[in-house]
């Protein structure tokens, strides 16, 4: 009997990802940004460089990295009230931009930094799945850039980045694992997992939820293959897109 392999909506193989692209330097004043796409995920981070400290941290030696994350109304088929308007952020808001400054201090030599810290905004200008992890990975691109921005002013000796990271979404879709869930797979798939990794292999953080049945240890695995094979190939593009 002929075996019938897996459709998926975007007609995409179970491990290919969507078209990726970082476009550098879109904002006149930022020390460093990009627009990220993954397919029609579009992310727009804006670095800023600050010669601040929270209060914590005053006089430890160190720098600090964090993030914000938003979602424009019409980023989405249907139009969402702005927070502000709200009068405070929703939990989800505040989950996805503590993953991404975590994220990104993983690789980011602190010490190395001074006592500065970087934000990094990251707005969600049109949504179709993955918006924390194309926010991740664009955003190590607008941080890269904040930092060779500091140090052509000789505000640092070397680049304080130890090394890539970027991050991708995997799930079971009809029982099958694969790579990077636009809207149509992750809004129904039985199990949703993102996965932050490092170019060099390394877990930064794994969240991963069974939105139908639970899944096997042999299916996490399988998603951490694929998680792998995706990080990679952002990797690879992160290194051509800065030179």
């Amino acid at each position: 009997m002929k075996k019938v392999s897996l459709m998926r909506p975007s007609r995409r193989a179970s491990d290919e990802m969507r078209a990726v692209s970082f476009e550098r330097g879109v904002l006149r004043h930022a020390e460093g940004s990009c627009l990220v796409k993954f397919g029609d995920t579009h992310v727009l981070v804006a670095a800023t460089l600050e010669e601040r400290l929270p209060p914590w941290l005053k006089g430890q030696g160190r720098g600090w990295v964090t993030a914000e994350y938003s979602m424009l109304p019409r980023a989405t088929l249907e139009r969402t009230r702005r927070e502000a308007t709200q009068g405070k952020q929703s939990g989800r808001t505040q989950e996805i931009q503590r993953l991404i400054g975590r994220s990104l201090r993983s690789v980011t030599d602190l010490v190395g930094l001074g006592e500065r810290q970087i934000t990094l905004d990251c707005d969600v200008i049109q949504a179709d799945g993955g918006t924390r992890t194309a926010a991740i990975t664009g955003a190590w691109v607008a941080l890269h850039d904040c930092l060779s921005w500091m140090k052509s002013r000789s505000m640092l000796r070397e680049l304080p980045l130890r090394q890539h990271v970027a991050a991708v979404s995997c799930g079971i879709y009809e029982g099958k694992p694969v790579l990077d869930l636009d809207y149509a797979e992750d809004s129904v798939a039985e199990t949703d997992a993102n996965f932050v990794m490092t170019g060099e292999g390394g877990i930064v953080e794994i969240q991963g939820t069974a939105e139908k049945t639970p899944f096997s240890q042999d299916e996490l695995l399988a998603l951490l293959a694929l998680a792998r094979s995706g990080v990679d190939k952002l990797v690879a593009l992160q290194k051509q897109a800065v030179g």
